[in-house]
């Protein structure tokens, strides 16, 4: 009996590490650390959550199904501001809008590939990319990375077959939070281009890059659309995680494919999201700013934190956006050590066993930290249960 698509792969790991939380009581004077899942727990600010009621009201179409490929003016904006970013000239018809960047993923994967073709991953990977791949009934060949996380395009070279479509990056990176360099990304572009593949780029924590002035250059190659897939989300940014906004930008070719998906899983991208995404470009640059600032000194914490865990065996293996990657120096594989952390002293995070494959080893010595919703305080109590481990 063949598997079903669901079947094909492992159960959504952030909904599973929630479930090692049940039934334990964790007294109030330790209260439980979440940092399994990278994502904003607080609300959007108070203007835009205002701006957004009031459209609610006021705009009929805000309850109403809207254009496949998502309203006209947001796609203005984002080109316009991709543009800006990049340095580049990205105009509205080459954008879509999606419900959410996994979303987005989901339907270019669908728009490139048929069954049994294949897809290359950095690993660690993001896990619901492998999910997905998995669905679809498409390969997910396994890029293994150093230890500097950082992905070897002649390496990538010699994998690349008959039945490959497409390169997946995340920068900065989702799990490992290394930023790409700008000749790395470039190095990539060029490989996919000369093999005839897409290069999928996710950028999805863009915003929160430390680096200043475009990432890398290839909005600003001729005929960039025909090679390169750059996939975006709102949630991050503005915080608006439950209203599922993302994006894709591409050849016009690809979206006209990418709109059938779209068009028989969820119609359109809802219109009260794509409103605050829009306000939320044209009002809220400044409160973007202060918010990325903020996620850089919590970034810099880790590292000035890192030399008491180092000296307890731990091992700082990436550091960026929302999240830290570390090797941990226990004798037990890290998905038995994630359980034993929230019993023990009230810490969830994910395990290195989430992002890798069964058959690589290097996950079992791996966790990441997702510490985006820990100031500098709650990332000390962190650091200190961290130490406190004597297994």
């Amino acid at each position: 009996m063949t598997l079903s698509r669901t079947a094909a792969t492992f159960a959504p790991p952030v909904m599973e590490a929630r479930r090692w939380v049940e039934g334990v009581a964790f007294p109030s004077d330790r209260p439980l650390i979440n940092v399994s899942q990278a994502a904003p727990v607080d609300p959007p600010p108070l203007a835009l959550r205002q701006a957004m009621a009031e459209f609610a009201v006021r705009e009929d179409s805000a309850h109403l199904y809207g254009p496949v490929l998502g309203n006209d003016d947001l796609r203005t904006e984002l080109a316009a501001q991709i543009s800006s970013h990049y340095a580049a000239q990205v105009d509205a018809p080459r954008i879509a809008i999606t419900s959410g960047c996994n979303q987005a993923f989901s339907a270019v994967i669908s728009a490139i590939t048929g069954e049994a073709d294949e897809v290359i991953l950095p690993t660690p990977w993001y896990f619901n990319h492998k999910m997905w791949l998995d669905m679809a009934g498409v390969q997910a060949v396994d890029l293994p990375t150093g230890d500097d996380l950082l992905p070897d395009p002649e390496r990538a070279r010699g994998m690349i077959t008959d039945k490959t479509r497409a390169i997946a990056l995340v920068t900065p990176n989702n799990p490992g939070g290394v930023e790409y360099p700008a000749e790395l990304v470039k190095a990539f572009y060029n490989l996919a281009r000369e093999t005839g593949i897409r290069l999928i780029v996710d950028e999805t924590y863009r915003d929160f890059d430390s680096r200043s002035g475009p990432p890398h250059d290839l909005f600003q190659k001729p005929g960039w659309d025909e090679t390169l897939v750059h996939l975006y989300s709102f949630s991050k940014a503005y915080r608006l995680t439950g209203h599922r906004v993302g994006a894709i930008a591409t050849s016009q070719a690809l979206l006209a494919e990418v709109e059938k998906f779209l068009d028989t899983v969820a119609i359109c991208p809802g219109q009260i999201g794509q409103f605050a995404a829009l306000w939320g470009m044209q009002n809220l640059s400044q409160w973007l700013a202060g918010e990325r600032d903020e996620i850089l000194d919590r970034r810099a914490a880790i590292a000035e934190g890192m030399p008491a865990l180092e000296a307890r065996g731990w091992r700082l293996l990436g550091l960026g956006a929302y999240f830290a990657y570390l090797e941990h120096p226990f004798d037990m594989p890290s998905d038995e050590l994630a359980r034993r952390l929230v019993q023990e002293v009230g810490v969830l995070l994910l395990p290195g066993t989430m992002f890798m494959p069964d058959h690589d080893p290097a996950g079992k010595r791996q966790v990441r930290i997702a510490f985006a919703n820990l100031d500098r305080a709650g990332l000390g109590q962190l650091f200190d249960r961290l130490q406190d481990l004597s297994f």
